[in-house]
């Protein structure tokens, strides 16, 4: 795992009801707080004013409250409440529908495990829906507790994939220092532990691209698709992030292509090691070949043996071996063997 943060207490639903937080936007960049009961009974009241809810979708009476509170067509809510998380983005008359991917930085969890979002909104009533913990929409609505906020529903939509987005160049910069650090580590230390390290750095960057390109296509649907409320500086910011999502997927190749050829040294050095001790092996047999042969001839147990009964056959005998091995050692440096 690359990076991970810790886990939010407060990303929890009130009790007994699907909302994690709902604001009240006031147009001006500030935004207060409503409970689920008022969400459910809010209407558009002052200029400007914009109902956003956030909600865990698998909860119990999102589908109904989407579907009878909202009066959204059925298809369109089995999409915003499904587990089918694959990016996509569509106009549905007046409302956009989309449904985005982020990184998981909950803990235990690797980068390239996603986390959805999907986003349902009319231009005065924005629902963002997730199942698993997610960190962007709570930071959107700090900016907004601070009075420093998004100032209407497109500019709240920006700012949630401007910061998904934002989130995946982490990880990419994380793993960029990780192959920094193995280019400069001596291979030889511990080439298994590289080599592992390596691997994981190549499938999270293909997790990545895998579940991130779709992505691609869904933010330009929202630039392009996008209904009459989603105004036109939040389509190029939205164009902005979508040039910046493209340098993320390149960057993403890019580290995929150094871990690859950190990963082919490392194995190129090891088949070479390899290599360099079979040659001395077969250096060192091809040596003893010959001298075993002589000492084994002249170790079998038969009659007939010559100098068994001379004290002086032991050096002759060594005298031969040395011969032999100096006989060998001049061809061997003749043929560069060595």
């Amino acid at each position: 795992m690359i990076e991970t943060s810790l886990y939010d207490p407060t990303d929890d639903t009130e009790t007994g009801t699907p909302l994690l937080f709902g604001r009240v936007l006031d147009g001006h960049g500030g935004a207060r707080a409503v409970s689920w009961e008022d969400a459910q009974e809010w209407r558009p009241g002052k200029p400007g004013e914009m109902l956003w809810v956030h909600l865990c979708r698998n909860a119990d009476g999102v589908a109904e409250w989407l579907g009878e509170g909202l009066g959204l067509p059925e298809p369109t809510v089995e999409l915003l409440t499904s587990e089918d998380t694959r990016p996509r983005a569509f106009r549905e008359g007046n409302a956009l529908v989309a449904t985005l991917r982020g990184i998981n930085f909950n803990p235990g969890a690797e980068p390239e495990d996603m986390v959805s979002l999907q986003v349902w909104c009319d231009g005065r009533r924005l629902v963002t829906l997730r199942r698993r913990p997610l960190q962007t929409p709570r930071a959107v609505m700090a900016e907004l507790d601070k009075g420093t906020g998004a100032l209407d529903a497109g500019a709240v939509i920006t700012l949630l994939v401007e910061h998904m987005i934002a989130r995946m160049n982490r990880s990419i910069i994380d793993m960029n220092e990780v192959i920094d650090q193995l280019e400069e580590t001596d291979p030889d230390e511990d080439p298994e532990a590289m080599l592992d390290k390596i691997a994981t750095i190549r499938r999270n960057c293909l997790g990545l691209k895998r579940h991130m390109a779709p992505q691609h296509e869904a933010l330009e649907r929202i630039s392009r698709e996008a209904p009459e409320w989603f105004e036109k500086h939040d389509r190029r910011e939205i164009a902005e992030t979508i040039d910046r999502l493209r340098r993320y997927l390149d960057d993403l190749d890019i580290s995929k292509e150094s871990a690859v050829v950190l990963q082919d040294d490392l194995r190129a050095r090891a088949a070479a090691s390899a290599d360099r001790t079979s040659y001395l092996l077969t250096i060192v047999a091809a040596i003893f070949l010959p001298l075993s042969f002589v000492t084994g001839l002249l170790g079998i147990n038969v009659g007939g043996m010559p100098g068994m009964q001379d004290p002086d056959a032991f050096w002759v005998v060594v005298a031969l071996c040395a011969a032999i091995l100096l006989v060998q050692l001049v061809m061997f440096w003749k043929w560069k063997l060595f």
